[in-house]
C-alpha cells in the first residue's frame, strides 16, 4: 500500500509532466510589421496585440521588425522567413503572389494618405509644394510611393525628406518649421484639425494580417477568429486603437490583386509576367482634398 508521501510525489510528478507538455506544445510565431516606429517603440505599440494573440491561441507571438524600410524591403525580396505579417496593400499583394502568404483579415477602413500642410501653405495646394520640403517614411513605404504618383514630373518635384522615425514625425516637423508638408495615413491626418490637406491619395484595401501557408490551418483559424472579435471587448480598446482601426473584417488575396503595382517605383522591384499588362495608376488630383474650416 502506497504511503501518503509516495502519493504526493506521484501527484507532483504527474503535474510537472502535464505542465511540461503544455509548454512544449506552445509554438512561437513571429509577427512581422512595417518599420513605422523605431524598434523599441514598436515593441510597446504591438505588445497588447501580441499578448492578446498569445492568450487567444495558446501559442507564443513575438514581434519581428526591421530597423528601416530599406531592410524591410531587402528581407522581403530575399524571402526571409515570416510566419504572420501585418502590412499595407502593396506588400500584402506582393507576398501573396510570391511567398505563399494568405491574407486572413484586414482593417475595415481602406488605406489612403493625406499630404498635410500648414494654413500658410494652403493657398498653393500640392503644386505649391514644388521645391519645398515634404517629410515621409522612406521608400518603399506606401506613403512615399503614393507621393511619387502625385509628383511625376522629374523637374517639378518637392524636396522629399525620408528620415521620419515614425508616422507622425512629419507632422511634428511642420510645427517645428523643419518641413512644409507631411505625408501621413489619413487616420493620423484626421487628428490634426489645425493643418490642411493639400491632397488625398487614391484608396487601397486596408492593412492586412496574413499568415504563411506553412502555419498550421488550426492556428491560422484561431488567429483569424481572435482578430475578428477584437472590437467586441471594451477591455481590448487599447489593442485596437493602437492599430488605428475600429475593427477587422475577413479578407482574401483577391481583395489585394493589383496592389503590388505601387511597387513599380521601388528600387530592386522586378516586374513579373503577371504584372506586365497592369497599367500604372493615374496621377492623383490635388482637388481631392477638402479644406478644413
Amino acid at each position: 500500500m502506497e504511503s501518503p508521501k509516495t502519493k504526493r510525489v506521484g501527484f507532483l510528478t504527474g503535474l510537472i509532466l502535464i505542465l511540461a507538455s503544455v509548454q512544449t506544445s506552445a509554438a512561437t510565431y513571429t509577427l512581422t510589421v512595417e518599420p513605422n516606429y523605431p524598434p523599441a517603440q514598436a515593441q510597446e505599440v504591438y505588445k497588447p496585440l501580441l499578448t492578446y494573440l498569445s492568450k487567444s491561441t495558446g501559442q507564443n507571438f513575438v514581434l519581428k521588425i526591421a530597423p528601416n524600410y530599406h531592410v524591410h524591403w531587402r528581407d522581403m525580396r530575399n524571402k526571409s522567413k515570416v510566419d504572420f505579417t501585418f502590412e499595407e496593400a502593396h506588400f500584402t499583394d506582393y507576398r501573396a503572389k510570391r511567398q505563399r502568404m494568405i491574407p486572413l483579415v484586414r482593417v475595415v477602413e481602406p488605406t489612403k494618405y493625406t499630404l498635410l500642410i500648414s494654413d500658410e501653405m494652403a493657398a498653393g495646394g500640392a503644386q505649391g509644394l514644388i521645391g519645398h520640403r515634404i517629410t515621409s517614411m522612406s521608400s518603399p513605404s506606401l506613403g512615399y510611393l503614393l507621393l511619387g504618383e502625385t509628383y511625376r514630373n522629374p523637374i517639378a518635384q518637392p524636396e522629399i525628406k525620408s528620415f521620419a522615425a515614425n508616422l507622425a514625425d512629419g507632422v511634428e516637423m511642420i510645427f517645428a518649421g523643419e518641413s512644409d508638408g507631411a505625408m501621413v495615413p489619413s487616420y493620423i491626418a484626421d487628428q490634426y484639425s489645425n493643418l490642411q490637406p493639400a491632397m488625398v491619395t487614391r484608396e487601397l484595401p486596408g492593412r492586412a494580417l496574413s499568415a504563411h501557408e506553412s502555419v498550421p490551418a488550426d492556428i491560422r483559424n484561431k488567429v483569424k477568429a481572435a482578430m475578428l472579435k477584437l472590437h467586441l471587448d471594451n477591455n481590448l480598446f487599447d489593442v485596437i486603437s493602437e492599430l488605428g482601426t475600429t475593427k477587422f473584417v475577413p479578407t482574401n488575396a483577391a481583395t489585394y490583386a493589383g496592389s503590388e503595382s505601387v511597387l513599380r517605383a521601388a528600387y530592386g522591384y522586378a516586374i513579373p509576367s503577371y504584372m506586365k499588362g497592369v497599367a500604372p495608376a493615374p496621377p492623383v488630383a490635388p482637388a481631392a482634398a477638402v479644406k478644413k474650416p
